[in-house]
């Protein structure tokens, strides 16, 4: 059965492809004697050290875009790969899985490239509407508004241990007087806990698909990387657009209607069957999501200095 250990082998592989490609492209002729070491060069590294024999005399604008090519694969995969994610996802996880890759950017870099995405777009967004995030102390006039007196009762019961409760109060009254503090931590943090959703997509999808023959963690693991991808441009669209207009949330009713299209095209299953698991997908993930930001919360609070 195939793991998670040949997603690491695929990203390993292709990068590695990556990098060979560009050496060979840039590669100082055969027989130059090598910068480092003088060693006359019989190939694009040196035998003797190990240094890539490169010429870097090259102007800014191309080194420039040389790092941006060798980032996220500028070679015309990406122009290929984009739009079949958002159109055919189904079509696009399918070929990946059935060994057609040449012409994809590998899954799990346009994850990471996603990533950094939103939280690009997601902070370009907080500091546009920075004072809708403002913390309220629960003593202050803005919290007394929003918290009744049997919301007060249940936080004061739930914080019944004593420990516990000075730790809490200790940390809370902290990140109230340091907010950007607490949001950076929360942000730092965010980063990190976003690469949780993968092995837990692929979690939820392998109990979903426990009867399902020939599906391994694998084909989920792919399918989730996609799918996390997609819903990520659609997340950063919708803060973009939310600096210039009001409806950009709207966007959002696309999720379910691309989660159908990819889970039915990828998985080859019928339409109530897809359904049925989009429901309990959005159950798990719900739990899973609520879970996750709690724990963030809570990391925010005892790493926010």
């Amino acid at each position: 059965m195939a793991t998670g250990d040949n997603i690491l082998d695929a990203v390993a592989a292709d990068t590695v492809a990556t990098e060979a490609r560009r050496a060979a492209k840039y590669s100082l002729p055969i027989g130059t004697p090598c910068p480092n070491c003088k060693t006359t060069l019989a190939g694009a590294w040196c035998y003797n050290c190990g240094q890539r024999g490169e010429e870097y005399h090259r102007s800014i604008w191309k080194l420039t875009w040389e790092t941006l090519e060798g980032l996220v694969d500028l070679d015309g995969r990406i122009w290929q790969t984009l739009p079949r994610l958002i159109l055919r996802p189904g079509k696009l996880t399918r070929d990946y899985l059935d060994g057609h890759r040449a012409v994809q950017v590998p899954p799990f870099r346009i994850f990471l490239i996603v990533l950094l995405l939103v939280f690009f777009a997601g902070s370009l967004d907080i500091s546009r509407n920075g004072e809708k995030f403002k913390l309220a102390r629960p003593n202050s006039p803005e919290g007394a508004s929003v918290l009744t007196p049997e919301m007060r009762k249940d936080m004061d019961i739930q914080l019944g241990d004593a420990t516990a409760s000075n730790w809490l109060k200790e940390r809370l009254t902290y990140s109230l007087d340091h907010q950007d503090a607490f949001f950076a931590a929360v942000v730092d943090w965010g980063q990190k806990f976003a690469v949780l959703m993968l092995p837990i997509a692929a979690l939820m999808l392998s109990v979903l698909f426990l009867f399902k023959r020939n599906v391994y963690v694998y084909d989920h693991l792919i399918f989730s990387m996609h799918s996390l991808s997609f819903q990520g441009l659609l997340l950063t669209a919708v803060f973009l657009l939310g600096l210039v207009v009001t409806w950009g949330a709207n966007l959002l009713w696309l999720s379910p209607v691309h989660l159908f299209m990819h889970m039915r095209g990828a998985y080859r299953i019928s339409v109530i069957g897809t359904l049925i698991r989009m429901f309990l997908l959005f159950i798990g993930s719900s739990i899973a999501f609520g879970l996750l930001i709690g724990a963030l919360v809570i990391v925010g609070l005892a790493t926010a200095h």
